[in-house]
């Protein structure tokens, strides 16, 4: 008895706090592999990408719900990349070639449609040409499907700064309510179908969506008085001149970001892309930081950026800024020629820079994600 008793107390593994990855750096991580993605079509190095972030996803993600995601992003890269081809097929492309695949009946279209053809030769030409661009735009979703699949939605949102601790509040409730909303759609489905009662249809729909709506309403009165409770809502006095710096900055900060990063992911961009993203980033932490002394508050047990954190993030980075560098020094081994078809090479430092994205791999324990 004593030895069973004793067993039963024995504690359950947990990860340390110091091997815990911050979500951040998980985004970081992706979005420099989606940064990468963007300035190559060479479906080689597109593949390297490819096969670095699933590897990376299947080797440290967790059981948890959010971490299913990946594979959705990938159905979601693969149906856009047979759009992409069956568009190719059916309005055709600019991209001229000679070796006709098939000829398919063409629909005459009036004079106010011109450039736009719906049918006629279909050549090998605009069918890799359509090929490269979807496995660019899959890797990207790719890239963002791993983001979502390694970092925990409530971690990062607790690592918001206090200028955001509302929108943070309002996302963290909405996560947590919409999967009650659907267990007990579930919970009153199998109970009404226990009891030989209707589930489905307009009858079966108004019988279980009022004890949802009422449940939802329950928790909702609950929770207002708890976060009442607990002080929230409750702001600092601020001056107005900081208020208006604060939202100049903001706003000024996030439309340079956007801005930025439009220019890293188009190749004509590239030249002004860094630089106001830089100075976006500089702008919106600035009045974040400004914006946090109105709503002053304390994080329990905050999630450390610590080396590992440091590593992740920087693969990314390196990942991002090699292979702009290989776009920029050697885009013909990045762009491969589809006029005339020539087979796409592998070129190989832009190769050993993707590589680098297989780096938390390495660091990073496979409990700690």
């Amino acid at each position: 008895m004593g030895k069973g008793a004793d067993a039963a107390r024995v504690p359950v593994s947990r990860p340390r706090r110091g091997n815990v990855v911050h979500s951040g750096a998980w985004w970081v991580w992706a979005l420099g592999l989606g940064v990468g993605a963007s300035r190559t079509t060479n479906p080689l190095l597109l593949g390297l990408l490819v096969a670095a972030a699933g590897y990376v996803v299947a080797t440290h993600r967790s059981s948890a719900p959010w971490a299913r995601s990946y594979t959705a992003f990938a159905k979601l890269a693969l149906a856009v990349l047979v759009v992409r081809l069956v568009f190719a097929v059916v309005l055709g492309s600019p991209i001229p070639g000679t070796h006709v695949l098939v000829t398919l009946p063409e629909v005459p279209l009036p004079y106010w449609a011109q450039g736009i053809r719906l049918g006629g030769r279909v050549t090998a030409e605009s069918l890799v040409f359509a090929l490269y661009d979807g496995l660019r735009l899959a890797t990207l979703l790719i890239c963002v499907g791993a983001a979502n699949a390694l970092a925990n939605p409530a971690r990062l949102l607790k690592s918001l700064p206090g200028a955001l601790y509302e929108i943070g509040v309002a996302v963290v409730v909405a996560l947590t309510f919409a999967p009650n909303l659907i267990a007990d759609v579930q919970r009153l489905r199998a109970a009404r179908r226990l009891r030989g009662r209707p589930d489905r249809g307009v009858r079966g729909l108004l019988q279980v969506g009022l004890p949802v709506l009422e449940g939802a309403l329950e928790r909702s009165v609950a929770l207002a008085a708890a976060m009442d409770a607990r002080g929230y809502g409750r702001t600092a006095a601020v001056p107005v001149a900081v208020r208006r710096t604060t939202a100049a900055l903001t706003l000024g900060g996030l439309l340079g970001v956007c801005a930025g990063t439009y220019g890293l992911l188009t190749a004509e961009g590239g030249t002004y892309g860094l630089p106001v993203l830089g100075a976006g980033v500089v702008a919106a932490l600035a009045g974040l930081r400004l914006g946090g002394r109105r709503s002053p508050r304390t994080r329990y047990r905050p999630d450390p950026w610590n080396a590992r954190a440091w590593l992740v993030a920087g693969s990314g980075a390196a990942v991002a800024a090699l292979l702009a560098l290989a776009a920029a020094r050697d885009p013909a081994a990045l762009h491969p020629g589809v006029v005339p078809l020539t087979a796409p090479a592998l070129p190989l430092w832009p190769a050993a820079a993707v590589l680098l994205a297989l780096l938390p791999a390495l660091v990073v324990p496979k409990e700690s994600s």
